[in-house]
């Protein structure tokens, strides 16, 4: 009996919710190696800012420029959190639903990395990570009912979906509104996960994407653990999610 693109997605959740673990501790030193508290919380907002900005791939530079100048020129926008959401949008409420929506407006800012960005203020606020991270006293430790999470969607997590179901066109938007169709804010921090399982499970040859172990692009994750037996847990983990998305292959 082939298994359905729902039931796949299903298997996907409930092996990133029973591994947070691996995940979580490479992006706890990835928040470690940008927020410094010997200095201010302007500046560390900007340095997550600028590490964010910079995962683009094709990056306009000159609206980017533009936006960091601003900041740097007033920097007292970053110093709480209702302060940077009022910058973006003097109308907007302070929640996470309206810190991706004001920064996704902002030139040279799309939906994945205004996402990524609010998923890390929500990370680093959260009572999941370490208290030193904190920068904003105004943030919100949890995530409302009424606000919204997003999934930041690259082409890493396209490529899943596609794995998954290529009879659909997949986005940003139509990855993030299958899911949150069926799982609540907290389940979309753990969806948060599967860029990790799919970054290092996947190979680039000229257009097309292999899915299978890729040690190198967990090597050159400064975050990683380069224990040798920490890294043979993780192929095992890795081989478990390709298993996931190669059945009926």
């Amino acid at each position: 009996m082939r298994v359905t693109a729902s039931n796949k997605i299903k298997a996907l959740f409930s092996f990133l919710h029973e591994n947070r673990i691996y995940n979580h501790q490479v992006q706890r030193n990835y928040y470690r190696s940008l927020i410094n508290s010997t200095i201010s919380v302007q500046e560390n907002i900007l340095s997550l800012l600028y590490a964010v900005a910079n995962t683009q791939s094709r990056p306009n530079i000159n609206h980017l420029a533009a936006f960091f100048k601003y900041l740097h020129v007033y920097p007292d926008c970053l110093n709480s959190f209702d302060n940077f959401i009022q910058y973006l949008d003097s109308d907007a409420e302070s929640n996470f639903k309206c810190l991706f929506h004001g920064l996704s407006k902002q030139k040279g800012w799309g939906d994945k990395t205004s996402a990524l960005f609010t998923k890390s203020i929500y990370h680093i606020h959260s009572n999941t990570y370490d208290d030193e991270l904190r920068l904003w006293d105004d943030a919100p430790r949890t995530i409302g009912e009424d606000d919204t999470i997003y999934l930041p969607v690259d082409a890493v997590i396209l490529a899943i979906f596609s794995r998954i179901d290529d009879s659909q066109q997949w986005s940003f938007r139509s990855i993030n509104k299958l899911l949150s169709s069926s799982y609540n804010n907290s389940d979309m921090v753990i969806w948060d996960d599967l860029w990790f399982w799919g970054f290092i499970t996947q190979k680039s040859i000229g257009n097309a994407r292999l899915f299978e172990w890729n040690e190198n692009k967990y090597w050159i994750l400064k975050e990683c653990d380069k224990n040798p037996h920490k890294i043979n847990d993780i192929k095992k983990k890795a081989d478990e999610f390709l298993n996931i998305l190669n059945i009926n292959d």
